[in-house]
């Protein structure tokens, strides 16, 4: 018990100190699930004890969240409370940091109409536009983190009994964000400039397009002249330094809206909110899903490609080897926190500005006309697998190998 409550807190440090790098003065966000209460203290101590100036927690309780969802009205689902947008885009403008521990039921909302679902999902994103710009801005810091909750590991492991099945993601979650080391911080700074250097070979390279086929997917996604690739850490507004998911596996950057062409397979299932979109096949044409398969979730896939109109384009690509942490545990872990950092993935929806030269100067229009899409969602569904190749295609005309076989060749 000991040794566990040891790495709680050392988890609680590296989500405080490299998470979000928390400045003498700061205001601390804390999003949570109330299961997970007692891990949330522990990175409130933390926080005080590193220089904050107030930790505010922003609790949810997922049985409350079903029972509203079961029992509301159909109006509930298309309001969002404007007080509660306006305090964190306050904070936000303020320069505080944030927190969020993921740690969802993939299943919850299995029984729920997903009518109800687009629209509460919606009606969230839009009263929460302006505070998002400052996380997808990097603008402030901030970092997602989990940890296990009952109905989650349970799902996880399903052949386990729930506490055994609790245990079991502990130790698998200490052991990817690297807490089983003696000294984690350092295993961190080791594996930043590993993706540092993925990141840099890519941006010196400048690629036009790229093209990624396997046994199951042949898309090829152009990107815009003045992309950027990101991974690892950011500078946020301030010039401090932050790290927004741990774990992170990935080095990523911004398509062209228009640019992708071909078709693709989910290769993980895909947890969105409270439900799996699995075995699902995307064709793209100059950028937008054209048409879609799914053989789980079919009618949750449709009500979030009809989000907005950018919701059937692509705001993110990213790379992962297949030969990593977390793929190699060879566990499904219905979370996108892990699994994207699994797997090469996309996201539909809004990109990450930064992954455009002067793209957080931009306005919407200068983004939109750089070749960026422009949407209320940002969701990541996992595409890697152990055939995947990917070669890059210079503005020269050269092709290089990038990826062969699911792994980094470069």
């Amino acid at each position: 018990m000991d040794n566990f409550n040891n790495n709680l807190k050392k988890y609680a440090s590296l989500a405080v100190k490299v998470g979000v790098n928390i400045q003498n003065g700061q205001t601390l966000i804390i999003n949570s699930p109330i299961e997970c209460a007692e891990f949330t203290k522990i990175v409130a101590k933390c926080a005080y004890e590193n220089g904050a100036k107030n930790v505010h927690v922003r609790w949810s309780d997922e049985d409350l969240a079903l029972i509203k969802y079961l029992n509301a009205p159909d109006e509930a689902f298309n309001e969002f409370p404007k007080w509660e947008a306006d305090g964190l885009e306050e904070l936000a403008k303020n320069g505080a940091a944030v927190i969020s521990i993921s740690a969802s039921n993939p299943e919850l909302l299995k029984d729920v109409d997903p009518k109800r679902i687009a629209a509460a999902n919606k009606a969230r994103s839009l009263a929460l536009k302006n505070y998002r710009e400052y996380i997808m801005n990097s603008t402030i810091s901030w970092c997602v983190v989990s940890i296990p909750t009952k109905a989650w590991a349970k799902k996880v492991f399903s052949d386990s009994q729930e506490d055994e099945a609790v245990q079991k993601l502990w130790d698998n979650i200490f052991k990817i964000v690297r807490i089983d080391k003696d000294d984690p911080v350092k295993a961190w700074d080791n594996h930043l400039k590993t993706l540092n250097d993925r990141v840099e070979f890519l941006n010196n390279k400048n690629f036009k397009s790229l093209h990624f086929k396997s046994s199951v997917t042949d898309l090829t996604i152009d990107l815009p002249k003045d992309h950027l690739w990101a991974g690892g850490g950011e500078y946020n507004a301030n010039k401090t330094y932050f790290v927004a998911n741990l774990p992170t596996e990935e080095v990523f950057t911004m398509p062209l809206k228009t640019g992708l062409n071909g078709t693709v397979k989910n290769t993980k299932p895909f947890n969105y909110a409270g439900n799996l979109i699995d075995n699902f096949t995307l064709t793209f044409e100059k950028g937008k899903v054209i048409d879609f398969k799914a053989e789980v979730g079919h009618e949750t896939l449709k009500k979030l490609l009809e989000t907005d109109e950018g919701a059937s384009f692509i705001g993110e690509v990213a790379l992962v080897a297949y030969d990593s942490p977390i793929s190699n545990s060879n566990i499904v872990f219905y979370n996108t926190l892990f699994d994207e950092n699994a797997s090469c993935h996309l996201a539909f929806g809004m990109p990450y500005p930064t992954c455009i030269k002067n793209g957080t100067e931009m306005t919407p229009e200068e983004l939109k006309k750089a070749g960026a899409n422009d949407s209320l969602i940002h969701e990541d569904f996992m595409i890697g697998s152990e055939d995947m190749n990917i070669v890059g295609l210079t503005y020269d005309g050269k092709e290089i190998q990038i990826f062969e076989n699911g792994n980094w060749v470069v």
